[in-house]
């Protein structure tokens, strides 16, 4: 793959990673028109890169929410900090539905990227889920059990190219009563042990397919790669307070009109 290509494949990542427009289905259709990809050849592109990039913008929520994070990891060993053990464990228990989903429908998943048209479909369905919140209001609080697991649902669904994951979990979270900055910020640590999964299922495959670690992880971090995956930090991370101040204000449906025009588009298009 041109380096230039997968800088492109990365600063959409970095984009639609944390804006709730779905980062696998641009992704997707960013390959098909970039010819990575090709309708109808039965190629399904690169999963291992698509997880590298995940690895760009996983370290950019990594570096925003750096001071959450080290909270965390001090509860570990603070007995005083019990909040803060009840946040790991909420997000563990949120990561359990999506883990679910993927092991019972792996096959309906891996063929979706195949489809550009139903790619571009889901992103309708994505500009509808984030008017959900507008029609269902609730008392708005601190995440908790029950919103970990609606906010694991919204995830799992997720998987599907064309569904955002920031833009569903945050929606979800908004829904079951979940303070709009809180339900971001739990949306976005929602995300690590995701990508870290992905990341290590597919090393797996990778080290089966090729044989040997070694050649994986030549494979997985050549410079192409590695530049996608640079570009996806740096714009992921301006899109985290881009997202994080539009959820504040209540303006999360703003990327619903968006969703719709490049869902009804991407159907056009794809369907010539």
């Amino acid at each position: 793959m041109e380096i230039w290509k997968a800088v492109v494949v990365g600063i959409v990542q970095g984009l639609a990673e944390f804006l709730p427009i779905s980062s696998s289905g641009h992704i997707v259709l960013t390959e098909y028109l970039l010819g990575i990809r090709e309708v109808g050849s039965g190629h399904h592109g690169d999963l291992a890169f698509e997880i590298v990039l995940h690895l760009g913008t996983l370290m950019s929520v990594l570096l925003f929410f750096r001071k959450s994070l080290w909270k965390l990891v001090q509860s570990l060993y603070t007995p005083s900090m019990a909040a803060e053990r009840k946040m790991i464990l909420m997000l563990g228990l949120a990561t359990v539905p999506a883990v679910i989903a993927a092991l019972l429908f792996k096959d309906f998943f891996e063929a979706a990227p195949g489809n550009p048209v139903l790619v571009a479909g889901l992103l309708i369905v994505t500009g509808g889920i984030l008017f959900v919140p507008r029609l269902i209001q609730s008392t708005k609080g601190e995440p908790g059990w029950r919103s970990s697991v609606v906010m694991g649902i919204g995830q799992a669904f997720a998987i599907l190219p064309g569904i955002s994951r920031s833009g569903s979990t945050i929606a979800a979270g908004l829904v079951a009563g979940v303070k709009p900055d809180k339900a971001a910020e739990f949306s976005f640590l929602m995300s690590i042990p995701a990508i870290l999964g992905g990341f290590v299922f597919t090393m797996k495959d990778k080290v089966e397919s090729t044989g040997s670690v070694g050649a994986a992880m030549e494979e997985c971090f050549s410079n192409a790669y590695l530049a996608g995956a640079a570009a996806a930090a740096v714009v992921g991370f301006l899109a985290i307070y881009l997202v994080m101040g539009a959820v504040k204000k209540g303006k999360l449906e703003y990327f619903a009109y968006y969703c719709f025009v490049a869902g009804i588009a991407g159907m056009i298009y794809f369907s010539n």
